[in-house]
C-alpha cells in the first residue's frame, strides 16, 4: 500500500476531542468552556433525531464514560429523551463492524484487509461502468452522517467517480417538505424556530405525534407561555391527541379535502389577511376560486368529521393572533404529500401566519442531519441547494471547487425508487449504500430484498455488520458512528450544531470521512479532495458553497463560534451580527422567488391507490412506536435499557369492534395479510385506532412486508401510510 494510503489508514487512531481554547467574545450565547482537561466534560449534539439536542459528555482520561443533557443548549435546555441518554451505550455493541468483510467464492462474508477491500471496491465498480456504462452504478446515501462527510461524498461520487444516480434515505422522510417549500417559498426553507412552540396561541399538528416522535419538542409545547390551544389532526388517537384540546380523527388520506374546506370557510367568514396576501403572495385569487368546490357538506362527507368540529376549528383559527401549523411523516409520506404540505402553507399565507413569533407552516424533520442532506449532500440538489439543471448553478459550483464544469451532471439522476427499479430491470448493476438499511426500511420488503440480490456488486458502509442490508452485501466497510468522529449536523430549525469525537471506533472501523478519502486515493481522483484532510476544512468549503444562497452561513467563523453560540441557525451571511439564539425566516415578508413573493399551489385530490376492499378490508397505517425506538432499530436495539422500554416483537393495533368480529383478543398471535405478503405478529386491541384501520410501528421488519410502493409525483417520496390488509387469528390459535 502506498505511503499516502497508509497515512490515511492510520487516521482512524487519531486524537479524541480536540481541545478548544475559547475566549469570551461579543456573542454571549451560552457557556464558554475552558480548555478541556482529560477529566472534564464537552458538549456535542445528539445523533438520533432532527431535534438536535445538546449533550454533555463526561470524560475520564480523555474517554467518554457517561453523558447528560446540556443545560445551556438552546434546543433542549437540560432535557433529553431515552435515546439521547443511551447514545453512548450503543457504540460498544458486539455486532459492530470492526474489519472489512468480503464475500468469498462460497458466498460467505469473511474478514479482509482495508487494502483488499478498497481495491476490490474500485475494481468492481469501474468494471461495471466499463461494461455497462456510467449509469450502471448508483449510490444511496443518508441523513445520518455529518454534513462535512456528505459534502465530501457528493464531490467524490459525482465529480470523481462519475456516479450519475445518487440519492439519500432523506427521500423517505423529507423530500415532500423540501419540494413543497421550494415551490411555495422559492427555496427549501423551514421558517420556524423552536421558540414558536412556546409563542403560539393555536398549535395545529397534522400527521404528527411529537409526544413520541420528538419528545423534547413536546416539552417545548408544554412550556407555551400564551396558553396555546392544541389541535391534532390524525386518524389515530395518538399520545399527542390525548393531550390536545381538540382531536380531529379524519379518514386516512382525506387531508386535502379538510384543508381546502378550511380555506373555503376562512375566506367566507372573512378571516383572511388581505394586506399580507396582496403584498407578499401570488395566486390567491385562483386558489380562492378553486376551494369553493369544498363546501362544508363535502368536507364532512369526505373526511368523516362533523360540522361542529369543523366550525370550531375555523373559529379558533379566525380568533387566534398566532396560529402555527406543524407536520411530520403523516403528511410527508403520502402519494399527494407535496400538495398536502402546501395546503397547510396556503392556510398560513392566507391568514398572515408566517414570519411572526408563534406562527408558520412548519415541517418537523426526521433524521439528525436530514436538513444538511437536503441542502449539501449533492444528491437530489446540487451543493448549496442549487439545481443540477441550472447552468449558472453548475458554473458557480465549478468555480468554488475549481473543477471543470463538464464534470457536473446536468441532472440529479434517478430518485431512490427509480434506482431500485433500475436495479430490478438490470440497468443498474452496482450499488453503494451508506448508513442506511434499505432491505428493512423500503416498502414491499420481500421484493426489495429480491431486487438487491440481483446486483453484481453491493457495498454496504455501516457501523454494524448485522443489518439486513449488510447481510446481503458483497462488501461491508466498517464505519465509525456518532461520537467517534467530528463535524456538524443541521437540525429542524436550521441550527448547525457541533459534533465531537469522544470515543474511538472499534477495531479498524474508520470515519466515513477517512473512507471517502481512501476511496478517492485508490480510484485515482484524490486531487479532488486533497485540500480537505479535516472536517474543519470542509466546513470552510461549505461556507463558500452557501455564500449568497438563502442558506448562507458564511458568517460562521468555524467550529469555535458554533461552540460558543450553542449552534447557529442559517442564514448568517458574512458581516451579520449574531444577536439571538433563535431566529425565524420571512419576518420582512420577503420570500426566495425572484419577485420576493410566496406562491399558492393546489391540485384536485386523488383517490387512495389501494383502498380497502372485501378481501383486504382494513387500511394499514404506520409510524413510530415508542420514544425508545428509532427507525429500523439498528442502534436502539443495542441498548439493554431501551429494549426494556418497548415491545420485543412486532404487533398490530386494531379497533375493538374489528377485533371482536374476528375473534381476536389482545396478545393473540395474528396473521397480517396483504397483496404483498403475510406476517405473524401479536394483536393489540385498542380504541386509539379507528374502525376499519390498523396500525403497525415502522421499526419491525414485518411492517414493510405490507407497505405499498407508491409515490408523490412531485417529490418521489414513498407513501407508507396507506395499504389494504386483512388481520385474522393465526392458524395455531384457530386450531
Amino acid at each position: 500500500m502506498s505511503t499516502k494510503a497508509n497515512h490515511l489508514l492510520r487516521q482512524w487512531d487519531g486524537p479524541l476531542t480536540r481541545d478548544l481554547v475559547l475566549s469570551p467574545g461579543e456573542f454571549g450565547l451560552g457557556q464558554v468552556p475552558l480548555k478541556l482537561s482529560p477529566n472534564q466534560t464537552t458538549r456535542t449534539v445528539c445523533g438520533y433525531c432532527s431535534t438536535g439536542c445538546g449533550l454533555q459528555v463526561h470524560l475520564r482520561d480523555g474517554e467518554a464514560i457517561n453523558l447528560s443533557p446540556a443545560t445551556d443548549y438552546p434546543v433542549n435546555m437540560g432535557m433529553a429523551c431515552p435515546k439521547g441518554w443511551e447514545a453512548l451505550s450503543v457504540l460498544s455493541s458486539s455486532d459492530r463492524a470492526t474489519k472489512p468483510l468480503l464475500r468469498n467464492e462460497h458466498g460467505e462474508l469473511r474478514e479482509t484487509t482495508w487494502e483488499v477491500a478498497l481495491k476490490t471496491f474500485c475494481e468492481r465498480f469501474k468494471q461495471i461502468q466499463q461494461t455497462h456504462g456510467p449509469g450502471s452504478v448508483a449510490l444511496l446515501g443518508t441523513g445520518q452522517i455529518p454534513v462535512e462527510e456528505m459534502v465530501l461524498l457528493g464531490i467524490l461520487s459525482r465529480f470523481g467517480m462519475n456516479f450519475q444516480h445518487c440519492d439519500s434515505n432523506t427521500r423517505q422522510c423529507m423530500a415532500t417538505a423540501a419540494v413543497a417549500y421550494k415551490q411555495s417559498f422559492g427555496f427549501d426553507a423551514p421558517p420556524y424556530t423552536y421558540d414558536d412552540f412556546e409563542e403560539s396561541d393555536l398549535l395545529i399538528f397534522v400527521g404528527a405525534n411529537p409526544c413520541v416522535g420528538h419528545p423534547i419538542l413536546w416539552e417545548r409545547v408544554l412550556r407555551n407561555r400564551r396558553g396555546g390551544k392544541i389541535v391534532v389532526i390524525d386518524p389515530r388517537h395518538t399520545e399527542t391527541a390525548q393531550a390536545s384540546d381538540m382531536h380531529l380523527p379524519l379518514l386516512p388520506k382525506s387531508d386535502l379535502a379538510l384543508f381546502y374546506g378550511l380555506a373555503n370557510q376562512l375566506i367566507q367568514c372573512g378571516a383572511t389577511n388581505h394586506a399580507f396576501i396582496d403584498a407578499h403572495t401570488n395566486g390567491f385569487a385562483e386558489f380562492a376560486e378553486f376551494v369553493q368546490a369544498w363546501p362544508i357538506e363535502r368536507v364532512v362527507r369526505e373526511t368523516g368529521l362533523s360540522r361542529n368540529e369543523l366550525h370550531q376549528l375555523v373559529d379558533w383559527i379566525a380568533m387566534a393572533e398566532r396560529t402555527s401549523f406543524w407536520w411530520t411523516m403523516g403528511v410527508n409520506q403520502s402519494y399527494q404529500g407535496v400538495r398536502t404540505a402546501q395546503s397547510l402553507i396556503n392556510l398560513a399565507l392566507m391568514t398572515g401566519n408566517i414570519g411572526r413569533p408563534g406562527t408558520g407552516a412548519n415541517s418537523i424533520t426526521g433524521q439528525c442531519n436530514a436538513m444538511g442532506s437536503r441542502i449539501l449532500s449533492n444528491t437530489s440538489t446540487l451543493l448549496g441547494g442549487r439545481d443540477f439543471a441550472n447552468a449558472d448553478h453548475r458554473r458557480e459550483v465549478a468555480n468554488i471547487l475549481q473543477i471543470d464544469e463538464a464534470k457536473i451532471p446536468t441532472s440529479s439522476g434517478y430518485t431512490y425508487d427509480q434506482i431500485l427499479d433500475a436495479v430490478d430491470r438490470g440497468e443498474i448493476r452496482g450499488l453503494w449504500m451508506i448508513a442506511t438499511n434499505t432491505a428493512h426500511s423500503w416498502m414491499q420488503q420481500e421484493r426489495t430484498r429480491a431486487t438487491l440480490a440481483k446486483l453484481d456488486f453491493l457495498v454496504v458502509q455501516d457501523m454494524y455488520h448485522s443489518t439486513e442490508s449488510a447481510r446481503q452485501a458483497h462488501l461491508v466497510l466498517p464505519a465509525a458512528g456518532w461520537g467517534e468522529k467530528e463535524g456538524t449536523f443541521i437540525n429542524s430549525e436550521r441550527r448547525i450544531g457541533l459534533l465531537k469525537k469522544v470515543a474511538r471506533a472499534p477495531g479498524q472501523a474508520l470515519a466515513d470521512f477517512s473512507i471517502f478519502r481512501l476511496i478517492a486515493h485508490f480510484w485515482g481522483c484524490e486531487e479532488l479532495l486533497e485540500n480537505y484532510d479535516q472536517p474543519a476544512k470542509v466546513f470552510q468549503l461549505m461556507k463558500e458553497l452557501t455564500r449568497g444562497r438563502p442558506c448562507d452561513f458564511s458568517g460562521i467563523d468555524g467550529y469555535e463560534m458554533l461552540e460558543r453560540a450553542g449552534g447557529i441557525q442559517w442564514p448568517l451571511p458574512a458581516g451579520t451580527e449574531l444577536k439571538e439564539t433563535e431566529r425565524r425566516l420571512f419576518a420582512n415578508g420577503k420570500f426566495f422567488h425572484v419577485d420576493g413573493r410566496a406562491k399558492f399551489h393546489f391540485t384536485e385530490p386523488q383517490a387512495m391507490p389501494e383502498p380497502a376492499c372485501g378481501q383486504f378490508p382494513l387500511v394499514l397505517l404506520t409510524g413510530r412506536g415508542t420514544v425508545s425506538q428509532w427507525h429500523t432499530q439498528t442502534r436502539t436495539s443495542k441498548s439493554a435499557v431501551l429494549r426494556k422500554l418497548y415491545p420485543k416483537g412486532a404487533y398490530i393495533e386494531i379497533h375493538p369492534r374489528d377485533a371482536r368480529e374476528r375473534g381476536i383478543e389482545s396478545l393473540d398471535p395474528v396473521e397480517v395479510v396483504s397483496r404483498r405478503g403475510r406476517t405473524l405478529v401479536k394483536a393489540m386491541v385498542t380504541p386509539t385506532v379507528g374502525l376499519g384501520q390498523v396500525f403497525m410501528p415502522m421499526h419491525y421488519p414485518e411492517t414493510n412486508v405490507h407497505t405499498l410502493p407508491h409515490f408523490d409525483p412531485h417529490s418521489r417520496q414513498p407513501s407508507y401510510k396507506d395499504a389494504a390488509v386483512e388481520v385474522r387469528l393465526s392458524q395455531e390459535k384457530r386450531s
